[in-house]
């Protein structure tokens, strides 16, 4: 209260009533509210800093300052030509406190403020209350911290105030914004909550229909939130087609929150579950069960629908965070939509640490669930392909993969002495050429090395694709290992293959065992309030991840 009272110019009264000069107090008193007023002149300056020019007291140098006197006295003549002479306000030459300052510029000095900070300013008076109610100063927060613009009109129309806005809606749900994984059991899955118009709504993404990888990235919205009702906020289901219906919506705990439909008949169909199945399979893979003669995809399909429409949009999301990029980054980490067989496309997560590519599944199955590591790339071995025609020869691949992956096992388990076969020569001597060809600068040399000229590439006999149109050029290989799994997630593994870049935003994988490929396009859309805080907080958060589906 005491800072609160030196803003305003007032004494200890709760009342904001100015301080009366003839009410003398005692030395020791006098003593006291020194020592008091230097730990506020503290504090004020730091809030001075803070605001970045909204000084919230205003002094032209009178008084003992000791070494701050010379700055007082320039910041006092900086805001007096501000406020008098650059904007023509009428007032006291030498403003004592905020109080004296004309409100159009208290208003400017409140409107560059956090929006969590005004609750708290508006109880240190009459004045800043009257003032805080000010549409401007509540229309820019809205537009700074929430890129609101021409919504805010349209809201006072329809007669809800900037101010109703930012604190019934836009500042209690300020938490869900971002990007968040439903727990959806192995399936996983990538919802983006965002203020959308005059809502705020959850966005659930969905890869395209299998195999057009790179086809834009599909949205289904799963909830709202609105003011249109009652001049507070109300939160809607999105799911079925039954149009909006009542929902509800639970901050379970930091970085976690809930939803919950209260009319879940609105997700009913007239022609039953069989209905329903066929909208959902039409909805998720563009196609009707008649055109999947695999046997074996039918049954994961069905498999998913099942688990999948038990929750009735009754869910847990936790929060996740884009990678960071660093300039030392092979390329521009971020989200990918992959191949992954009969399983069809899923969303990855590619983020670089150092020497290591890892690639995190956002979205998954029931072999690999969600929250695993899919691919491990070691960036410190690079694979120069041979011409095109050995290429076309899955054994020449796989010699060149296989003959890294022996090395890499023997580094990690610390032994210098290669082994020697059978004719006295080191299995990794087939390597030589190649390695001799990297450093002489016909191909690959590290993480950060970028060929004179594209590669060409072509995939090898015998190894299957979901999608044949792939690039036919590529910039550099790498060594890295796949993980694979039966059913359940049982008996995990991870397998040698190739990664393979083609460009800044594909790149590709050969899984060696399977003799399978999988092609990554990276999903282009603006996320908004997704960037992890830090390198520590976004490895926590993979961490985690994998322990949610392990």
């Amino acid at each position: 209260m005491a800072v609160c009272a030196r803003l305003c110019g007032v004494g200890q009264s709760r009342r904001c009533r100015r301080r009366q000069s003839h009410n003398q107090q005692d030395k020791q008193s006098d003593s006291d509210m020194d020592i008091d007023e230097e730990e506020e002149e503290r504090i004020v300056g730091k809030m001075r800093a803070d605001a970045d020019g909204g000084c919230p007291e205003i002094s032209d140098g009178a008084g003992p300052r000791g070494a701050n006197d010379a700055s007082a006295k320039r910041v006092g003549a900086s805001v007096n030509r501000l406020c008098y002479e650059d904007t023509g306000c009428v007032g006291p030459p030498n403003p004592k406190s905020l109080l004296d300052l004309p409100p159009e510029l208290l208003v400017e000095i409140f409107s560059s403020l956090p929006g969590t900070a005004l609750p708290n300013l508006a109880l240190v008076c009459k004045k800043f209350r009257q003032i805080l109610s000010t549409e401007t100063i509540w229309r820019r927060r809205c537009l700074e911290e929430f890129g609101m613009k021409e919504d805010l009109r349209r809201m006072e129309v329809v007669g809800v105030s900037s101010r109703e806005l930012y604190v019934k809606l836009l500042h209690p749900y300020r938490h869900i914004l971002g990007l968040w994984q439903p727990d959806i059991g192995p399936y996983g899955g990538l919802l983006n909550v965002v203020v959308d118009g005059l809502f705020i709504i959850g966005w659930m993404y969905l890869p395209p229909h299998d195999p057009r990888v790179e086809d834009p990235m599909r949205r289904r919205p799963l909830f709202r939130i609105h003011m249109w009702e009652n001049n507070k906020a109300t939160v809607e289901c999105m799911y079925g087609h039954k149009g909006p219906h009542k929902g509800d919506i639970q901050t379970v705990k930091k970085d976690e929150f809930s939803t919950k439909c209260n009319q879940t008949d609105h997700h009913r169909m007239p022609g039953g579950r069989q209905e329903e199945f066929r909208t959902w399979l039409e909805e998720e893979w563009g196609r009707t069960l008649e055109d999947i003669f695999h046997e074996h995809m039918q049954e994961l399909i069905l498999m998913k629908f099942i688990y999948t429409s038990q929750y009735d949009n009754c869910l847990t999301y936790r929060r996740i965070y884009l990678p960071p990029c660093l300039p030392s980054d092979l390329m521009q980490p971020g989200l990918f939509k992959g191949t992954y067989g009969s399983h069809g496309l899923e969303i990855i997560m590619l983020s670089f640490h150092g020497p290591r590519a890892k690639a995190t599944k956002l979205t998954g199955d029931p072999n690999v669930p969600a929250g695993q590591l899919t691919l491990d790339i070691d960036l410190n071995r690079p694979v120069c392909l041979p011409d095109l025609e050995h290429q076309r020869n899955i054994e020449e691949l796989s010699r060149l993969v296989l003959g890294v992956h022996e090395e890499a096992q023997r580094d990690a388990q610390g032994q210098d002495t290669p082994p020697v076969g059978a004719e006295g020569a080191s299995v990794a001597e087939g390597l030589e050429p190649a390695v001799t060809a990297c450093a002489e600068g016909t191909g690959p040399t590290g993480a950060n090395s970028t060929p004179s000229q594209p590669q060409p590439f072509i995939l090898p006999l015998g190894v299957m694709a979901r999608n044949e149109v792939y690039p036919r050029t590529c910039k550099l290989c790498f060594y890295g290992t796949g993980l694979i799994a039966g059913h359940g997630f049982t008996s995990p593994e991870r397998t040698p293959g190739l990664f393979v870049l083609f460009d800044e935003d594909r790149f590709g994988f050969i899984w060696l065992e399977l003799k399978s490929f999988s092609l990554y396009s990276r999903l282009t859309d603006q996320l908004s309030h997704a960037q992890a805080p830090s390198m520590e907080r976004f490895e926590a958060m993979l961490r985690n991840m994998q322990s949610w589906t392990s």
